[in-house]
């Protein structure tokens, strides 16, 4: 074995779009527990701009980004057996350096492929995918019959969750910002839509329930949709707040979760949900069976190649995406 040098995306400071460098990086061989995988498709996911931004703190700089990708194994490191050189793999949490052209991974974190899935599918839906599996399945296990709130539902984690719904026989009303993304969520599971943009969400989900409301909610927008979520839920139900597209939730005082009705908060990760390999694979296993029995449906809506990532995170800080987006190396 020997050491790669590789095209990567890194930043040297937080900040926009221009912090983002395209440059060559050097790639060392797998230690012990590793592999090393060459990229074949690198998702892009919000928490990548979080961390170029400053919001999530990076590790240390310089930094390449991404947690997301599919490809081939290269190479093994010691004590490495469930994956052999040449085996089609996926990985979405871990260290951050998905977005170059090779990259050490934790062996422990790294799944084979079926043969079903594409690598451009892979990388478009397994930080998603899994997300949807833990939010429905682990975090709030949805039974069937329930009607849901699912913020963002024309996203790359919505449009899985629609359809995981619709599977499951769940009412899943979904928020948007526009007309067309509403007709893409309905057409992929959403019982209903709101347009955060036009109407009141939290009135038309009364609405929409009969006054009922919802026993759950899952909100990764945060800031602009707190407390649309919150006078969403049933008494004692649940708010499951998982990103901050808009920007973080801070400075709340407990006591409204009281006044809203003896409520229930939690701040889920995928990390702390599929924290081994068996749990990944479980949880991986899951999905593709969706995927599999054609209950799930894994969509590339659009594809960059990798040096121009910055327009990429330009189109998703602005919500101009639907779906989901892989960067090519």
């Amino acid at each position: 074995m020997a050491s790669v040098i590789t095209k990567a995306v890194r930043i040297h400071a937080n900040g926009g779009v221009e912090q983002l460098s395209y440059e060559d990086v050097e790639v060392g061989d797998p230690g012990a527990g590793q592999v090393r995988i060459r990229n074949t498709a690198i998702g892009l996911n919000f928490i990548d701009v979080y961390f170029r931004t400053g919001l999530y703190p990076a590790p240390s700089l310089p930094l390449t980004l991404g947690f997301e990708a599919a490809g081939v194994v290269d190479a093994v490191g010691e004590g490495v057996s469930h994956v052999k050189v040449g085996d089609r793999v996926a990985y979405c949490q871990g260290p951050h350096g998905a977005y170059a052209g090779y990259k050490l991974h934790p062996a422990s974190q790294v799944i084979k492929l079926p043969k079903f899935v594409t690598d451009e599918q892979a990388a478009a839906s397994m930080l998603k995918g899994l997300t949807v599996q833990y939010l429905f399945r682990q975090t709030y296990r949805l039974q069937g019959g329930e009607t849901i709130l699912f913020h963002a539902a024309a996203g790359g984690v919505g449009l899985i969750a629609c359809q995981w719904a619709k599977a499951l026989k769940v009412k899943l009303i979904g928020t948007v910002s526009s007309a067309e993304k509403a007709a893409i969520a309905k057409a992929h599971g959403a019982w209903e839509t709101i347009n955060s943009k036009t109407e009141n969400i939290a009135e038309r989900v009364s609405a929409l329930t009969k006054g009922a409301k919802c026993p759950v909610v899952y909100d990764s927008v945060g800031k602009d949709t707190w407390m649309a979520s919150l006078d969403s839920v049933q008494q004692r139900g649940l708010v499951v707040s998982y990103g901050n597209a808009s920007g973080p939730v801070d400075g709340v005082n407990i006591g409204i979760l009281a006044a809203k009705g003896s409520l229930f908060l939690t701040r889920p990760t995928l990390g702390t949900h599929v924290n081994t390999l068996e749990k990944l694979q479980a949880a991986a296993d899951d999905l593709f069976a969706m995927v599999k029995s054609k209950k799930i449906k894994l969509e590339v809506a659009s594809t960059y190649p990798l040096a121009e990532v910055g327009r990429a995170h330009t189109q998703l800080e602005s919500r101009a995406t639907t779906g989901a987006t892989v960067l090519l190396p």
